[in-house]
């Protein structure tokens, strides 16, 4: 909706050169080159037979300007270079500029001589000089152009309508004037090459219309509050807030980068009896106008990479006849030009489409129909020569772009007030032309009248009086809603609840389609089996070194013990040994000692499953050893040796298992002499490597396709790529210690010995150890402050450079190669986090825009929102003071994942953000056993689909029939409450952020060596005591869960009176 506006905001950072991630995408400018050559040579009338084509980019510009220069560039080469000028002949192809600019197009060499065998040659304007030598170069190449049959001069063609702006373009005009030449106008050649978009060029249309389609519901749901609330907000004020969301996605739940987007035009609101309805219309600063019979237009334009969308809407309060007709016959008539819009009809076609429905319906309007239903939108958001006006007779082609705008101005309402006295209805949307038929991309804000019109009194719209009937003939408009009615006011909590039953229809319908097509939900199988090679200490027996000495030996090398057996050394590899202890013989220790040793063998309880033991099940096995010896030390000495190197192996075995079952991932290409990688200092990492050594900070870079984690030491490094990238967050330090970086993966990676699907990258912003004195310190201690200080400014600095590194990063995913990706930086909103206990310690739970996370303990939360089937929000009510969460997946495999102990005062903030984020939501009042209910559903989808789908969660719709309750209650049986002390924190002693993992894993392994320790007769008779104990505990486990299940049904069911009804909402 604006006219001379510029098609780049960012001119002078795309254009920037040398060691940059902005490169010009080779392939698209040798196949835009291309066009642009055929095109000119196919079709010389259009270019008005032009011999040479030059082409004045004017200075950068604080405005935003549709200039066809910049729309070339932008088509040509993806960036906007201004103060530049591009001279094309047949042979050659000429840029002059300064350094900076220049060097721009110093790649396009080859690529442009490849494509049509043209040479580019560049000129330099030194910052002293005006550029006259050079132009005057240009021009003496120029007059040495073969001319056309017929003519003594060269045509240069250039745009007319575009004035020359700024030192270097007025000179660069005063010399083509001067010169011997012809000059020539190639608007209409432009015009038509920029015409019919390439699937990229859609791809940016529909993204840029699918932004305008959520900022303006956003805005219809904003007027829909104001107006119901009665607030005071100016035009202007929601042309701010309009243009805010529009800047930044994110804010709409859209997942594009803020950098490549724009807007058209500042947003457009009016009202109160003051409309324009062309293209430079500005929102003023009065007052939204909403009393009865008043008229609201809404015009919104959004750019993504520099192309255009819009959208308008008008909005009608209590229309009365003339405005109701007005608007039908607009909405018909702005039917009928799109249905025209069809390939090898004329583009003058739609707006007579258009006319003869105003002529038929309502003839009297004709004088205040707009003279065009609308323009070719792409680059330009007016696309001259593709007007959709009476006498365009250009043939439209699929692929074209339309902004169909039709409109009615200035019409009398015979109403003196002067804000009613006369309106203004609008309606625009953008139009794909495909092959069958034209593709509304903005048709999800609806322009229905039951959707537009709105009504504040409700009795005369239920009861009009008989006989009576509106002066035109015309039926009332149906409202959508009734605005400020006392008898239908509803509440939040009322909004909420008629939203949740709307989104229960849809998940039920949505689960139904979903096991209709497998009949088990959709996922992966997890099983996977590990698969180890063959153990063999020695290949061959004259590979045993021969020990002079009959003493058990280990060899480290070939990873086997020896053992004297019968007079002779005989190997075994470390892995079949399953536990090594030692036994004094006394008290005494100068007495001898025995050394017990306990193989793995086949059959044996709770040892894990060897696939080279399974491979002889009918060899026989040497079960137990023991050697009785009086060198205690050496003893000690050679069962210490064999615990390592056995720990040493399993976890290699273990290590070789875990990279089997990875995923392939493609090469790191390192970025080399493209550009310098990104690059942030200084960062630890999660999960840690292994090794006992000294932990070191590492660095991260950001290469051409992933990002590369190293320390100093060789083996400590991680790749990372963006293919494989799932989710990205950065979570600056706000109320934490750290800032970091985390990555949720599609595929697992190995960092060091660990598999796993979250890598984090972060920095501590603060000292964690406390320096504990026995006096207190005043609060205006300076050596406080200054520390205090010291830590304010460390902690920014910190969040700066990864801020800056985030952006940097951001901008290199939007290279062409990446488009499919999606990749962005999410960020924690915190205010609306809460507090709970996702695994056993309590922590802080935050959303993003597409995942709901924890970041901070270990191991972390990632939940993405798009895989939630729904959410049970359990032990609601009672007087409880918590209250847990149940995400139930759309995978029925995955298990239910659970967040225990969220504080009470969450739970109408949870509700909020669960029904903004359209994810329907159940509440119980117990805590439900969900495994078997995933199986029920899972073996019986299509009874579970019968019976409601999961309506049987509805609390309200369980209690009014308890019957039904009591059957529900018996297929779903709910878990056992878990005991406060299993959700306690776990108390740390350490002085580290970060706990060691290494740490964990030593203390499972010695607690897992000492189990393994039990003999076979051990194991026996635990399992008989276990048997009798079973056999006498039968009855009293029957006794517990018909009490649970009693229990339960008294919950569900509580007394008819007690339970409020709903409340009716009037459609």
């Amino acid at each position: 909706m604006a006219d001379n506006r510029n098609g780049n905001s960012k001119p002078t950072k795309a254009a920037g050169a040398g060691n940059n991630p902005y490169s010009i995408d080779l392939n698209v400018f040798s196949q835009r080159l291309k066009s642009l050559y055929s095109h000119w040579n196919e079709q010389p009338e259009l270019w008005d037979s032009s011999d040479v084509i030059a082409i004045a980019t004017p200075p950068q510009s604080d405005e935003i300007r549709y200039l066809k220069s910049s729309a070339l560039q932008l088509w040509l080469v993806g960036y906007d270079v201004p103060d530049t000028i591009m001279v094309f002949m047949k042979k050659q192809i000429h840029f002059l500029g300064s350094q900076k600019k220049v060097s721009f197009f110093q790649g396009v060499k080859k690529s442009a001589k490849e494509a049509v065998g043209v040479d580019v040659v560049t000129h330099v304007k030194a910052k002293s000089d005006d550029g006259s030598a050079l132009m005057d170069t240009i021009l003496g190449v120029i007059h040495a152009q073969p001319k056309a049959d017929g003519r003594d001069t060269v045509v240069v063609g250039r745009i007319a309508r575009e004035d020359p702006e700024g030192n270097l373009l007025k000179l660069w005009f005063e010399k083509l004037k001067s010169a011997t030449v012809q000059l020539g106008d190639v608007t209409n050649g432009l015009s038509d090459l920029f015409a019919v978009k390439e699937k990229e060029e859609l791809g940016n249309v529909k993204k840029a219309a699918y932004l305008n389609t959520l900022v303006m519901q956003k805005m219809v749901a904003k007027l829909e509050s104001v107006i119901d609330d009665e607030k005071k907000v100016t035009h202007s004020s929601l042309m701010d807030e309009t243009e805010k969301l529009i800047l930044e996605p994110s804010k709409v739940g859209l997942k594009l980068n803020p950098q490549n987007v724009d807007i058209c035009y500042p947003p457009i609101f009016q009202s109160g009896g003051k409309y324009d309805l062309r293209p430079g219309a500005a929102s003023n600063d009065e007052l939204l106008y909403y009393d009865s019979a008043s008229v609201i237009i809404c015009a919104i334009g959004s750019r993504y990479h520099n192309y255009c969308s819009n959208a308008a809407r008008t909005f009608l309060i209590d229309a009365n006849p003339l405005q109701s007709k007005a608007y039908e016959v607009l909405l018909k008539a702005h039917a009928a030009a799109i249905s025209e819009l069809k390939p090898d009809n004329k583009a003058s076609a739609a707006y007579l489409a258009a006319l003869a429905v105003v002529e038929k319906d309502a003839p009297e309007l004709l004088p205040n129909l707009t003279k065009s239903t609308g323009t070719g939108i792409g680059i330009e958001f007016r696309e001259s020569g593709l007007n959709l006006n009476a006498k365009n007779d250009r043939v439209v082609k699929a692929g074209m772009v339309f902004n169909v705008s039709l409109g009615f101005h200035n019409l009398q309402s015979g109403i003196s007030d002067p804000k009613h006295q006369n309106f203004s209805l609008l309606l625009a949307d953008t139009v794909v032309v495909n092959n069958d038929k034209p593709e509304v991309l903005t048709v999800k804000v609806s322009k229905a009248v039951k959707d537009v019109a709105y009504s504040f009194n409700e009795v005369e719209e239920e009861k009009p009086e008989k006989g009576k009937g509106p002066a035109n003939g015309t039926e009332a408009l149906i409202s959508k809603t009734n605005l400020r009615s006392d008898n239908n006011e509803k509440s939040k909590e009322e909004l909420r609840r008629h939203h949740q039953a709307e989104l229960a229809r849809q998940k039920n319908e949505e689960t139904a389609r979903r096991l209709a097509g497998d009949g088990h939900g959709s996922g992966n199988n997890r099983s996977t089996a590990k698969s180890s090679s063959d153990l063999v200490a020695y290949k061959n027996v004259n590979d045993l070194n021969p020990k002079r000495d009959l003493m058990i030996q280990v060899d480290q090398n070939n990873e086997a013990v020896l053992l004297p057996i019968y007079g002779s050394m005989v190997p075994f590899h470390v892995a079949t040994i399953r536990t090594v202890s030692v036994q004094a013989e006394s008290a005494n220790t100068n007495q001898a000692c025995y050394i017990r040793i306990i193989f793995n063998v086949p059959g044996t309880p709770f040892s894990p499953h060897d696939t080279n033991s399974l491979k002889n099940l009918g060899s026989i096995y040497l079960k137990e050893v023991s050697f009785r010896s009086k060198d205690t030390r050496h003893i000690n000495e050679v069962t210490q040796v064999i615990k390592n190197l056995r720990k040493r192996v399993l976890s290699r075995e273990n290590e070789r298992a875990e990279r089997a079952t990875l995923v392939t991932q493609e090469k790191l290409q390192l970025a080399g002499n493209k550009f310098k990688p990104l690059r942030l200092n200084d960062l630890w990492i999660r999960p840690v490597f292994g090794g006992r050594g000294r932990k070191i900070p590492g660095t991260l870079e950001a290469h051409a396709n992933g990002f590369r984690y190293s320390t100093t030491r060789q083996d400590e490094r991680v790749d990372v790529m963006y293919g494989n990238i799932k989710h990205a967050f950065f979570q600056p330090a706000e109320n934490e210690m750290i800032t970091l970086l985390h990555f949720h993966l599609h595929n697992h990676i190995m960092v060091g010995n660990k598999k796993t699907k979250d890598v984090q990258f972060y920095v501590e912003v603060m000292d964690v150890v406390q320096t504990l004195g026995n006096s207190k310190r005043s609060a205006y201690d300076p050596d406080e402050i200054e520390e205090e200080q010291r830590e304010r400014a460390r902690k920014n600095k910190v969040n700066t450079e990864f801020r800056t590194f985030v952006t940097r990063v951001q901008d290199l995913w939007q290279q062409p190669q990446f488009e499919g990706l999606e990749l962005m930086f999410d960020q924690p909103m915190r205010e609306l986090g809460f507090h709970g206990v996702p695994y056993k310690s309590s922590a802080y739970i935050v959303p993003t825009t597409n995942c709901l996370v924890e970041l901070i303990e270990n191991p972390f939360l990632v939940v993405t929102l798009g895989e939630i089937e729904i959410v049970n929000l359990e032990r609601v009510g009672l007087g409880q003071k918590n209250f847990d969460l149940a995400i139930v997946f759309k995978d029925f495999k995955k298990d239910v994942l659970r967040i225990d102990s969220i504080p009470s005062t969450a739970l109408e903030g949870l509700k909020e953000w669960l029904d903004d984020t359209e994810i329907k939501y159940y509440e119980s009042r117990m805590n439900l056993s969900w495994k078997p209910i995933l199986k029920t559903i899972t073996e019986d989808p299509q009874s579970f689909l019968d019976n409601g789908g999961w309506e049987f969660l509805n609390l309200e719709g369980t209690d009014s029939d308890s019957d039904q309750s009591q059957e529900s209650d018996q297929g779903y049986e709910p878990s056992d409450m878990e005991s406060e002390s299993e959700s306690e924190d776990d108390s740390s002693d350490s002085a580290s952020l970060v706990e060691s993992e290494d740490d964990e894993e030593e203390d499972s392994e010695e607690v897992s060596e000492d189990e393994e320790g039990k003999t076979w007769e051990e194991l026996e008779r635990e399992a008989s005591n276990a048997d009798k104990e079973k056999g006498n505990e039968s009855d009293s486990e029957e006794d517990r869960k018909r009490r649970k299940m009693k229990a339960f049904g008294k919950a569900r069911a509580p007394p008819a009176g007690s339970i409020p009804k709903r409340s009716k909402l009037r459609r």
